[in-house]
């Protein structure tokens, strides 16, 4: 099992981190609170899990330990997978996900994009006494003023692909991005931005 990788970020594309690690180059899907505080360049450590399926071996990255323990967590619900799981910890902060759970928020988790009633009933039942267990407080890693680099893709449509590979439909990811794309001009702050307009 790989418990979390040490190495230099290679290469970004929501919401996939290039690491490499010693010369070799990993592939970590990251939630796109962990994919915004990158950049290239950047040293860093990221706690990763490990899925092994049939056809491919995935890792899922995360900057905070504890990040990890709730996307484990989340998994262990019926019906939630990895990406579903990088869905909620994209949108909800730790916090947020925590208090959604202990007051029974249904409203705000079904605002995760393939998050339905029925599966948001079932992870308040599910969450709640794992959740009580848990801290609620995160750890944050400083992010500076460096520009990510991305690819020949601009930040809007770079801010699109993150959301769409999190399960947005074309047409939501479309919307949320031009309410506040107009205000930035680098597509971490663009998703951000957009993300944060959703738990108004």
């Amino acid at each position: 099992m790989i418990g979390c990788l040490i190495g230099e970020v290679f290469a970004l594309e929501a919401p996939t981190v290039l690491l490499n690690v010693n010369g070799v180059g990993y592939e970590v899907d990251t939630p796109l609170s962990t994919f915004c505080q990158l950049q290239k360049g950047q040293k860093v450590t990221l706690w990763t899990h490990l899925t092994v399926r049939e056809d491919a071996q995935l890792l899922y990255g995360f900057l905070d330990a504890q990040e990890k323990t709730i996307f484990r967590t989340l998994l262990k619900v019926n019906g939630v997978g990895p990406k579903m799981a990088l869905g909620i910890l994209s949108t909800l902060s730790i916090d947020l996900l925590i208090h959604t759970v202990e007051n029974e928020d249904i409203n705000t988790l079904i605002k995760v994009p393939g998050v339905g009633r029925k599966t948001a009933e079932r992870l308040m039942i599910e969450l709640r006494d794992r959740f009580k267990t848990l801290a609620s407080g995160s750890t944050s890693v400083n992010s500076t003023t460096t520009q990510i680099q991305f690819n020949s893709n601009s930040a809007v449509a770079e801010a699109e692909a993150a959301l769409q590979s999190l399960g947005y439909k074309p047409a939501e990811a479309q919307k949320l991005i031009n309410a506040v794309k107009a205000d930035f001009t680098e597509a971490s702050d663009i998703i951000r931005a957009a993300l944060k307009s959703m738990n108004r």
